[in-house]
């Protein structure tokens, strides 16, 4: 049986080859976030996943699989942060946080879930990019504010096809 710490890093390199699938680019970044909040703004709406969308259907594996990527990109981006796990915990997928090196705790699953129910008014861009922005060389890209929130909704193959 995994460790769920094992889990987060199988699930992050998952949702990097299902993202690639659909042409979008997930590749430990700060920058790919955009690529997350694009593929909220595609297939959820006022906090629901769009029939026939990939969110649809596997929706708390596919919002883990997002909170480990987004995790391991802050663990990649910021020298001394680590992942705090419990696999005693009933809840540990959705408790597992990251622990920045001023002490700063993080929970990317949660985070997730906030984005899924919130919209881009919890945009994981945003909030990755300001908490990397003192350890990055890396300007906010302003075209973040230009991503279109209602285009092309629906999937155009199963999430699961992705090789």
């Amino acid at each position: 049986m995994a460790t769920l710490l094992q889990d987060i890093k199988t699930q992050s390199d998952w949702i990097t080859k299902a993202f690639a699938a659909d042409n979008l680019k997930l590749d430990y970044t700060i920058h790919s976030f955009i690529e997350i909040d694009k593929f909220f703004n595609k297939h959820s709406k006022d906090g629901k996943a769009l029939k026939g969308g990939r969110l649809s259907q596997n929706l708390g594996a596919i919002i883990f699989s997002l909170g480990s990527y987004v995790g391991q990109t802050i663990i990649k981006n910021i020298p001394g942060s680590v992942w705090q796990t419990n696999d005693n915990d009933p809840e540990g997928e959705l408790n597992a946080t990251i622990k920045l090196p001023d002490g700063t705790v993080i929970f990317p699953m949660q985070r997730m879930m906030k984005r899924f129910q919130n919209g881009s008014d919890d945009a994981v861009y945003v909030y990755g990019h300001h908490i990397a922005k003192d350890y990055i060389d890396e300007s906010f890209d302003q075209s973040f504010w230009s991503i279109d929130e209602n285009k092309d909704n629906q999937a155009k193959r199963p999430w699961w096809k992705f090789w």
